[in-house]
């Protein structure tokens, strides 16, 4: 049979009566292809990744891909079983049972099983078809499969299970008309395999017997002459050297300091050219604008301090691009097998490099993404800890800062900078901090025996354009959104309290506007470590998200008639020495700086006493490290 086949084609009728399709439930185990099927069959833009972790919760989405938008198709967690005690498992489960609070019930079932490994997926089969609810299975990467010499039986795996089976590529968008026939069938009410199992009757496993389930898979899997593919030679040789005990952290080392060192020479000149542009534009708007209060409010107040973040989007935007290209090639994976041998020093499971990895985009998925974590004790060290890892939030200081500072000289001959170095030591200092404190967590009041570490490594596979363009607007957009919404409205803000009171009808100076008062107030307590009141006020608005600072810095510094002519970066190299300006940077790789990620730690640990232990702890790590960073730097620099 072609990657195509399936066994729905021209089977014998007999009609019997199902309910009508409404919703649709997407299941399969994690690597198996499913949220690239998602994605293809929805158009929805999510995240894909083959890998556990990255699905936690279901996602809704219309099936307008096969023309089929009446129809909601729910993408559940990868999972190996509904048996497990992970809370990903649990969600499937209570989706599928109906029990899920908000859920609506599901009418069918779509079980994506991985044709490359197919004798093991199959173990998920027998719990899914013993909720006896209408389920299509199908065989994903089933070109592959032909490919590299595998072969199955498609019209007898159907007769076995007592259900149909399609193959197809979901990467490729092949063999998916096998699902708008099957969901058209049942809305006919017609059984699509009604006759062709007439003969066969369907022993399930006993419920719940993770052998019996084994064995039940092992004997299908024989009956329907399935032959396993061939792994290609090529495919073997590299991993040997990816995940070699010496060779492994080698490569990976050279490919993070490769991705940071692009990041700087190719980001930065077009990070230049973006602020050059938004300058420009503010100047040439700021000349048509009266009165002056309402150019103050537009130009130095929200022009300046949205444009002092949108001009490291560029570089965001590249960093992104090449973990995207990391994740999708297979390599992220593989960089998990070997993190575990340093996840296990501290005591974590290996299943937290992946929640951990995430937090480098944000730390809210990440938060979300320990459900795949069954030890309790695990999975709240990876939550307190994951806030450590440098999310994107923080890119925009780190930038500003480098560039205003770090001069651009080159280190190790031509291959690495020193601004990129810089960079790369602020991202290991936030891992090194996570490590300490999961250390300290585990050894005290979290401490857990160790558990088994599983991961299906996925296939090597070119990454899409398709997929790597859906994941840049995701990401640009939440940028966008940030800037758009949050930093808008602490601009504006900022404007109008640095602009109070007014004395004798005359807007006062900065530093005797409330604003500036406040500045005054707390400069005693952050004097110690280089900063002034400017930046004091940038570290209270930041608490309610981190890259706020950057917008901030642009109001007050673009509102004050000292700095007014320079840009950000000339008007804080003007106001801080190099040790204020380090200290403030690793400041910011330690300090809790987030509403919404404290929010999501309260609700996945159901209790406050968490978040606040876990804010206090991250603020008073950043305040004595960047104590000490400003006394040291000023000292010997």
């Amino acid at each position: 049979m072609s990657c195509h086949a399936t066994a729905l084609v021209d089977l014998p009728t007999g009609p019997r009566v199902v309910g009508q399709i409404r919703t649709v439930a997407l299941v399969g185990p994690p690597n198996s292809g499913k949220s690239t099927l998602f994605n293809r069959l929805t158009g929805m833009r999510q995240k894909v990744a083959n890998y556990p972790g990255v699905t936690v919760e279901q996602h809704y989405g219309k099936l307008s891909g096969i023309r089929r938008p009446d129809l909601t198709l729910i993408d559940l967690p990868g999972i190996y079983s509904l048996d497990s005690y992970s809370e990903d498992a649990r969600v499937a489960v209570d989706v599928l049972q109906g029990t899920m609070a908000g859920s609506p019930p599901v009418d069918a079932i779509l079980l994506v099983l991985d044709s490359l490994h197919l004798q093991r997926q199959l173990m998920l089969a027998a719990p899914i078809l013993a909720l006896k609810l209408p389920t299509l299975v199908l065989l994903n990467m089933s070109d592959l499969m032909e490919v590299r010499g595998g072969a199955v039986d498609t019209l007898a795996l159907a007769q076995e299970l007592g259900v149909p089976v399609a193959k197809i590529s979901g990467a490729r968008g092949v063999g998916l008309e096998a699902i708008p026939r099957f969901l058209n069938q049942r809305d006919a009410q017609v059984d699509p395999l009604a006759g062709v199992a007439a003969t066969q009757r369907l022993e399930l496993p006993v419920v719940g017997n993770a052998r019996s389930y084994r064995q039940w898979a092992t004997g299908v899997s024989t009956r329907t002459r399935y032959k396993a593919p061939l792994s290609p030679e090529w495919t073997r040789k590299l991993d040997g050297v990816l995940l070699g005990r010496v060779t492994g952290p080698i490569i990976f080392l050279l490919v993070v300091l490769g991705v940071f060192q692009v990041v700087f020479s190719v980001g930065l000149p077009f990070s230049d050219w973006s602020q050059n542009l938004l300058n420009n534009a503010g100047d040439g708007l700021g000349r048509h604008i009266h009165p002056a209060w309402l150019d103050s409010l537009l130009i130095d107040g929200i022009w300046k301090g949205v444009a002092s973040v949108l001009i490291f989007l560029p570089q965001i935007l590249l960093l992104f691009l090449f973990i995207g290209v990391l994740e999708d090639t297979g390599y992220l994976a593989r960089a998990a097998l070997i993190a575990d041998r340093v996840m296990r020093l501290i005591g974590l499971n290996g299943k937290a490099f992946i929640p951990l990895l995430s937090a480098y985009a944000c730390a809210v998925p990440a938060i979300m993404a320990t459900r795949t974590i069954e030890n309790k004790r695990d999975r709240f060290a990876t939550i307190l800890v994951a806030p450590f890892m440098t999310c994107s939030a923080r890119l925009p200081i780190y930038l500003l800062v480098i560039a205003a500072f770090v001069p651009n000289r080159r280190l190790l001959g031509s291959l690495l900078g020193l601004q990129a170095a810089v960079m790369l030591g602020l991202y290991v200092l936030g891992f090194l901090a996570a490590l300490f404190t999961a250390r300290l967590l585990k050894s005290s009041v979290l401490k857990a025996s160790p558990a088994p570490f599983i991961l299906e490594l996925p296939q090597y596979r070119l990454p899409t354009l398709r997929g790597l363009g859906m994941r840049l607007v995701d990401r640009g957009g939440v940028f966008l959104k940030q800037a758009g919404t949050i930093i808008l409205a602490v601009t504006i803000g900022l404007w109008m309290l640095s602009h109070v009171p007014l004395h004798g009808g005359h807007f006062p100076e900065l530093a005797n506007s409330f604003v500036g008062k406040v500045g005054r107030w707390i400069e005693p307590l952050i004097h110690p470590l280089g900063f002034n009141w400017k930046i004091g006020i940038g570290l209270l608005s930041s608490v309610i998200a981190r890259e706020v600072i950057v917008g901030t810095l642009g109001t007050l510094y673009g509102m004050d008639p000292q700095t007014q002519a320079l840009g950000l970066q000339q008007a804080l190299h003007h106001d801080l020495t190099l040790g204020g300006a380090m200290a403030l940077v690793v400041f910011f790789a330690f300090a809790m700086q987030c509403t919404s990620t404290l929010a999501v730690v309260k609700r996945e640990t159901n209790s406050w006493r968490w978040p606040i232990v876990q804010f206090v702890y991250m603020s008073v790590l950043a305040y004595v490290a960047a104590f000490v960073t400003n006394q040291v730097v000023s000292r010997f620099f």
